[in-house]
């Protein structure tokens, strides 16, 4: 694997252009955008995921703070061959891909092949949007506007009704969205991706637990240590430490 990360673009240039000669680009999308590759124009939207093919010329033109996450590498010149799209909607799949990105970033300083089967488990996961009838098992559209709209801002403040919002429904009409497609309520959906977030940088970073709660959107640390016992079954300090 060459290069895995979060990209912060949009705060000092509105318009990137770009090419890696050698290296495929997987991008996991957490914000509106237009993207340009090889002439041909795609829409970014939170929870779209790109797979670029090496030497591409890209174009991004941001909105503003815009914030991804990335793998690049390299691909075997062998193997099984599959079309994908440059550009999908990752829709149900998106916490999936995320996890798989974050622990691939969390895990790659320390062990590099670990991290490239993280990706690899993405890269399948993206395959698999590409295949006939996926449409079919997608949830309804706003409720997978919600989901990744949750997904790019557990570290802040999430009230259902800017969630409903996001996704352009009213508060009343998600609700009964969300639990039609998960069988319960965004709320338990929200405090549920927190714990599995923490629980995820509690085993795989190096992150103070401080830090981590508030990465979670739990800025206080008694409320986030009674959380993790609630939830996950355990103190903080235990996750860390295996239990």
């Amino acid at each position: 694997m060459s290069q895995l990360g979060v990209g912060l673009h949009g705060t000092t240039t509105s318009l990137e252009v770009f090419r890696l000669p050698e290296l495929w680009q997987l991008h996991l999308y957490r914000y509106a955008a237009e993207l340009t590759v090889d002439g041909a124009d795609h829409a970014i939207r939170p929870g779209h995921v790109s797979l670029v093919p090496p030497g591409a010329v890209v174009r991004y033109r941001y909105r503003g703070r815009s914030e991804h996450l990335f793998a690049h590498f390299r691909l075997p010149g062998v193997g099984e061959v599959r079309e994908i799209p440059v550009m999908q909607d990752a829709g149900s799949l998106t916490p999936a891909l995320s996890q798989l990105l974050l622990g691939a970033i969390a895990t790659a300083p320390r062990s590099p092949r670990r991290a490239d089967a993280e990706v690899w488990a993405a890269l399948w996961r993206v395959a698999e949007l590409a295949e006939p009838g996926q449409d079919a098992a997608r949830p309804h559209a706003s409720v997978a506007a919600a989901v990744a709209y949750i997904e790019s801002n557990l570290a802040g403040r999430l009230a259902v009704p800017d969630v409903a919002r996001a996704a352009g429904v009213s508060h009343n009409h998600l609700i009964r969205l969300f639990r039609g497609e998960t069988g319960g309520t965004v709320v338990a959906y929200i405090r549920r991706r927190r714990m599995e977030r923490a629980r995820h940088l509690l085993r795989e970073s190096t992150l103070s637990i401080p830090a981590i709660a508030a990465a979670v959107g739990v800025e206080d640390l008694q409320a986030f240590n009674k959380a993790c016992r609630r939830e996950l079954g355990a103190s903080p300090r235990a996750i860390r430490a295996g239990a």
